[in-house]
């Protein structure tokens, strides 16, 4: 392992979660080649976050050599460049959300076809119950160039930690870099769900509106607090492969 001078122990934890988050997206089919991207506030500053190195694939970022920029998206700490289109989604939810310390955005195959969807997520699953009443949509306004939408794109989360960007794909949000991860692997998971049942053509069994509201409520317990129980073991996944995500 390649530790960084001038770090602290909680800091370089913060940039190993991150790393591993990179390598998880890999591993499960979501990265798009060098595209799309997962930020974490920093630990010493939160007004400055970490972000991957333009050009590199999900399976290549390390610990070391993510980026630290700021809230104007100037690299103040690595060597690279930074794709723009993550700094304006990415920026524009750090600056304002201060309680949100980790965020998701993907171009998944599922997820981009519920983005193009009329209706968007129709939770119908036990694990997406959790998304019932939960979810928010941003229009789609072109390639995240124009830094005139950040303020949008807050205000379109509004209160909710998962958005679905119209005719984009997923982005989702945690109070922790393991809380963000663990809420697309569900998300993901209920958007090919969603695509399977109705592919079949057959008559889907619902449940109530009154149902899944109580089951999103029962999610909400301190017991499964979303990502606290399976990020250990999602690292010990990465452990077992033999991945970089420490260096």
């Amino acid at each position: 392992m390649v530790r960084l001078q001038n770090i602290t122990d909680e800091e370089w934890q913060n940039r190993v979660n991150l790393s591993a988050s990179y390598h998880l997206a890999h591993y499960f089919g979501w990265s798009d080649i060098i595209w799309n991207h997962v930020t974490a506030k920093t630990t010493k500053n939160k007004n400055t976050f970490l972000i991957n190195k333009f050009g590199l694939r999900y399976d290549e970022i390390t610990a070391s050599n993510l980026l630290e920029i700021d809230l104007d998206g100037n690299v103040i700490n690595g060597k690279g460049e930074i794709n723009y289109t993550g700094f304006v989604i990415h920026g524009a939810i750090h600056r304002v959300k201060k309680n949100i310390h980790c965020i998701m955005h993907t171009h998944s195959r599922a997820g981009l076809a519920i983005s193009c969807l009329k209706m968007g997520l129709e939770p119908i699953i036990q694990d997406a119950a959790m998304f019932h009443n939960r979810v928010s949509y941003h229009e789609w306004e072109g390639m995240s160039t124009n830094t005139e939408e950040c303020e949008r794109l807050s205000q379109s989360l509004g209160k909710n930690k998962v958005m679905i960007l119209r005719n984009h794909g997923l982005l989702t949000c945690g109070e922790t870099i393991s809380e963000a991860f663990i809420l697309m692997y569900y998300l993901e998971r209920a958007c090919k769900n969603q695509l399977d049942t109705y592919a079949t053509g057959l008559e889907l069994n619902k449940p109530s509106t009154n149902l899944m509201e109580f089951a999103a409520g029962q999610y909400e317990d301190p017991m499964f607090k979303t990502g606290k129980h399976e990020w250990p073991a999602l690292l010990r996944l990465l452990d077992d492969k033999g991945s970089i995500y420490k260096e």
